[in-house]
């Protein structure tokens, strides 16, 4: 057998003993970094690492066993007194850990019939509440945006968490639970049920407290809040669980609420006397920016362009309170399908190795050798890619697939054109990506005109909307011509417009046979003539490069609110008289003998941008250039052509990065001459004219 086909087995073998490693809330996950062992005889487990705080278990921690304990604290060991000291344990453990609660006294429906079960987290509910508790720990406000796989029990793990907030942590905690429709409200309702039903009632208590638990009068657990039976107060705890609809948003209205779950989000509809947006507005409206908050939206994706799209989106770029959870099919269980020997899974695993670089396939019902591969490498078990194979068949379009069983939470979102860029490229290009070693501004004597250009020099600003990977270069006895290049994509002045962004590439490494590489981009939101000058700053700082300003909007927008192209022209003709090293369009034949006026930067139609796209997508397949940023690839992965022939970034996403790197890349490698060293006077001698493609 190949060697690789042998370490890809060994490999698929380790994944799968991991994914079936017996999992015991009771004893502790061995696997979890969060917890320790605590071996007191007689309590034997991995607890919490917050427990170890608490003076009662550092109290046991001096005795190895609980009959020494007993023996030495009570004088006596008795059954009593044993059972006394487990139930205080198990109070307190509870406080700290959920899955040790839910599989102690946590009852749900067993899934296919049967008398209800323990509540025992699977692998990716593990995942969410990994990430729940990351932020109750840090005494963080639980905010939280869920995109998940169906069929995992997501919605069941969350509302059975919030009940543990509600239950065991503080009195008074009241929690909504808003639905898509009235079928899962009373999913919902019906689950509390079952599991306030089986709750024992002594368990209300404080964990800390030595008394009695509070009364319930006659043992009554719950009783209703209201006439129409969607909310219901837990005594012992003086809560309210309250259940809605998305349908009936005023189910919402009216509450002091702590915990908000709002589920399958992306499938609630808008109207026109209500959108997703009115009723999560008026549901978390009051939930305090505290600890001991949660707010939880949930949802398998239901196309682009909707509330939850946008939510996960800005969330998935750190602008949102919330953060993003990701769960993929292919951490689900029960999404594997076995191999009827080992000659068979072998047999796979040469197919899978020997297609991953494989782009085409002869049936719309298959997924490219290189799509699975990729699923490989994301740690998906040959178990799961060959279930994979098999249900794929069962959908004419990818999209179908993913909108079902979505791989990433980039596919997961169902859109109507086709991906521009190739994924595995744009992944290749985040090897290089990092930090920026600086961030600041470009100043001058003045914030625009000819004296904005004196003086340069970089102001160290945390918050600057410059970021620089590498400064600039000025060699001393020779220079580099043509060495750096600055590409200007203009967005509008408002937070809520597109971004405008400076990119800087450095062309030095062509000159031995390498690439060229983003060294320096500037991103934010200001005025057209404020951007053009702080454009010029960044150029003329980096040795005087050649300055594309992308045309478009200087020409179809009115910067001065009236003659927006003849302002236009005026801005850029001024900041030519400035800065000679601007960008011209090329200009025919005839507009030179009839005397046309050149026209600086570079206009963006239906000819030039499908030219620098095809660019672009040469560039990322050959991998042509060395990117920084990653804010960039989730551009590329999340650009698309339309149905109609037109490009364009899905819906809550933007495009402004990808143009720079577009336009800066059909400049960089089609028409500027190969940067050259040059004598310290003559590196001057080619900035006296404008630069255009008819120069070059």
């Amino acid at each position: 057998m190949d060697e690789k086909i042998c370490e890809l087995l060994k490999e698929n073998l380790r994944r799968n003993e991991a994914i079936s490693r017996p999992y015991d809330p009771i004893a502790g996950d061995p696997d979890d970094p969060d917890r320790v062992w605590f071996p007191v005889k007689g309590l034997e487990c991995r607890i919490p690492k917050t427990m170890e705080s608490e003076l009662f278990v550092r109290e046991l921690l001096h005795f190895e066993s609980l009959e020494k304990y007993l023996a030495v604290t009570k004088k006596c060991v008795s059954q009593e007194l044993t059972d006394a000291v487990i139930r205080k344990w198990t109070l307190l453990r509870c406080r700290h850990d959920f899955p040790f609660w839910a599989a102690t006294f946590a009852y749900i429906k067993k899934k296919g019939g049967g008398d209800d079960v323990l509540f025992v987290l699977n692998r990716p509910q593990r995942k969410l509440v990994d990430a729940l508790e990351k932020m109750r720990r840090n005494g963080d406000p639980i905010r939280l945006i869920l995109l998940k796989a169906r069929q995992w029990g997501g919605s069941t793990c969350v509302q059975l968490y919030m009940a543990w907030l509600q239950l065991v942590h503080e009195k008074g905690l009241n929690s909504l639970i808003i639905a898509h429709q009235r079928a899962a409200t009373d999913e919902i309702k019906d689950m509390f049920d079952r599991m306030l039903k089986n709750y024992p009632v002594d368990e209300f208590e404080d964990p800390e407290a030595e008394n009695e638990p509070d009364d319930a009068p006659g043992g009554k657990k719950t009783e209703r809040v209201g006439g129409a039976g969607a909310a219901f107060r837990v005594i012992g705890r003086n809560c309210k669980i309250k259940v809605g609809t998305a349908e009936t948003p005023n189910s919402s209205r009216g509450g002091d609420y702590n915990l908000v779950h709002c589920s399958e989000v992306g499938l609630w509809k808008s109207t026109n006397k209500k959108t997703p947006e009115d009723i999560v507005r008026a549901s978390t409206s009051g939930v305090l920016l505290k600890p001991m908050t949660m707010i939880v939206y949930e949802s398998t994706a239901n196309g682009t362009g909707n509330f939850f799209h946008k939510e996960y989106v800005a969330a998935a770029k750190g602008e949102s309170q919330f953060t993003p959870l990701f769960v993929a099919w292919y951490e689900i269980e029960q999404y594997s399908y076995p191999f009827k020997d080992d000659a068979a899974r072998e047999e796979f695993a040469v197919r899978l190795y020997e297609r991953r670089e494989a782009q085409q396939v002869d049936s719309d019902r298959r997924q490219p050798g290189a799509y699975l591969w990729w699923l490989w490498e994301r740690g998906a078990t040959l178990e799961a890619i060959h279930w994979y194979v098999n249900e794929r068949a069962k959908y004419s379009d990818h999209g179908l697939m993913a909108a079902e069983y979505p791989s990433d939470d980039v596919e997961a979102f169902v859109h109507s054109g086709a991906r521009v860029f190739d994924r595995y490229k744009v992944e290749e290009l985040r090897k290089d990506c990092r930090e920026p070693a600086m961030r600041g501004e470009i100043d001058g004597d003045a914030a625009s005109g000819e004296g904005s250009l004196k003086n340069l020099r970089f102001s160290p600003d945390a918050n600057g909307g410059l970021a620089i990977w590498s400064d600039r270069e000025i060699m001393r006895g020779e220079r580099v011509a043509d060495r750096y290049l600055a590409v200007v994509d203009i967005g509008g002045r408002s937070q809520s417009s597109d971004w405008s962004v400076v990119a800087v590439f450095d062309r030095l490494p062509m000159i031995s046979g390498g690439k060229p590489e983003i060294v320096a981009q500037w991103r934010g939101h200001v005025d057209f003539d404020l951007l053009a000058w702080n454009a010029a700053r960044i150029a003329k700082y980096y040795d005087n490069a050649l300055l594309v300003i992308e045309s478009n909007t200087l020409e179809t927008h009115d910067p001065f609110r009236s003659g927006g192209s003849e302002q236009s022209s005026f801005l850029l003709n001024r900041l030519r008289g400035a800065y000679p090293r601007l960008y011209a369009r090329k200009r025919s034949e005839t507009d030179i003998r009839e005397g046309v006026p050149v026209k600086y930067g570079f206009h963006t139609n239906t000819a030039t941008k499908p030219m620098v796209i095809s660019m672009l997508v040469q560039a990322i397949r050959e991998g042509l250039y060395v990117e920084r940023d990653e804010k960039c690839l989730s551009e590329y992965l999340a650009y698309e052509q339309r149905q109609n022939g037109s490009y364009g970034a899905l819906p809550g996403n933007h495009d402004d990065l990808l143009m720079t790197r577009a336009i800066g890349l059909h400049i960089c490698l089609r028409e500027m001459p190969m940067p050259a060293y040059v004598l310290p006077d003559d590196s001057y001698t080619y900035r006296q004219r404008p630069v255009s493609a008819a120069v070059f």
